[in-house]
């Protein structure tokens, strides 16, 4: 069949774009109420989730250590597990296998870790101006200046800015580390900013941060719902407790956000324009969409369409197609391969329904 009519029948075959009405009545009784199961919002240092061996003060953590905060002056080290730590709303400190992390400061407006052992990533979804928020690694010490991903490597020294910009001092020298750079602190006694390929350095622990993000994308989504219009519980921006995910993720107070990782955040008057939606188990229901390392694209949410305009690209098998564009929310192709065979979310081959088969890159 054509592509073109390939895609008029899926359109047709598609319900009405889900307004935030739609998608609040497909909760089911059965799941956890947000009313019922709300927590208080978290103070930065709270931990959001641990995974394998891993301690604070010297006392082990594990799932029921969910919410514990952390104090200025505590150290978080972990064996073979990782653990997720919020800071301010937006943004997340994550630390790998096999390291050492203390919390200097925890204060709103000042926080401050350093990495002593091992390494940690800083994931920052939303920046302010008065943010000040600062890793210590291997006499070094940086200060986050905007959203971006940050990694911090005590184990040869290394500061590494993903996406974002970070101001770094180190000897009595103040230096700007830009996206896609690093500053190399051992290299032959001397510093040194130079780039890297960030997909070759796609390693376990950046999947895993990037893991993290979606599932609290996917939280996000169905959270924020729960507020659409001002529901019980909306006490601005910051972080939700999502009982259906048993962790806090980030709602902002306004708009659309992207994260380094691709995965859009929404606000309450917003998350009817997320961009894809499926047919789940109990009706019509949201999911993230990710656009992979590196995408910004321009907001836009009126009539039913968020993020940009329609554009031809690999779609429907490798046909030509919409792709990157969505319809009312609900149709995205986004420059994978095969349109079917992962439902609305790429993969190849036919099956998956609205959400199925593999993601793809």
């Amino acid at each position: 069949m054509p592509a073109c009519l390939l895609f008029a029948a899926v359109l047709a075959a598609l319900p009405a774009v889900a307004a935030p009405q739609q998608y609040l009545s497909s909760y089911p009784a059965s799941e956890p109420n947000h009313e019922t199961n709300m927590r208080g919002p978290a103070a930065p240092g709270t931990i959001n989730y641990v995974e394998g061996r891993a301690e604070l003060a010297g006392q082990m953590l594990g799932n029921t250590s969910i919410g514990t905060e952390m104090q200025p002056g505590q150290t978080l080290t972990t064996q073979d597990g990782r653990v997720e730590v919020l800071l301010t709303p937006g943004v997340l400190l994550r630390v790998d296998n096999n390291s050492t992390v203390t919390a200097d400061s925890l204060e709103l407006g000042t926080i401050h870790f350093t990495v002593q052992q091992g390494r940690a990533m800083i994931e920052a979804d939303q920046v302010f101006k008065n943010d000040q928020i600062g890793v210590a690694v291997d006499g070094a010490n940086a200060r986050i200046e905007t959203k971006g991903l940050y990694e911090f490597n005590a184990n040869n020294g290394d500061i590494r800015v993903w996406d974002g910009r970070a101001k770094v001092a180190l000897n009595g020298k103040e230096r700007t580390v830009q996206g896609g750079h690093e500053l190399a602190m051992n290299v032959n006694g001397k510093s040194k900013i130079e780039g890297f390929n960030k997909d070759k350095n796609e390693d376990a622990f950046y999947r895993w941060s990037s893991l993290r993000s979606a599932y609290l994308a996917e939280a996000n989504v169905k959270t924020a719902g729960a507020y659409a219009y001002g529901g019980p519980g909306w006490y601005g921006p910051g972080w939700y407790w999502s009982p259906w995910f048993a962790a806090y993720t980030w709602i902002p107070g306004d708009g659309i956000f992207w994260d380094p990782f691709g995965w859009g955040f929404f606000a309450p008057g917003f998350v009817g324009y997320a961009p894809l939606y499926g047919f789940g188990y109990y009706g019509y229901v949201g999911h993230p969409v990710h656009f992979g390392p590196g995408f910004h694209p321009g907001i836009m949410a009126h009539n039913g369409f968020a993020g940009r305009e329609f554009h031809q690209g690999p779609a429907f098998g490798g046909a030509r197609g919409f792709a990157a564009g969505r319809i009312g929310g609900g149709f995205y192709g986004g420059a994978r391969p095969g349109i079917m065979g992962g439902g609305f979310h790429g993969g190849a081959g036919f099956g998956g329904g609205f959400h199925g088969g593999g993601r793809g890159r």
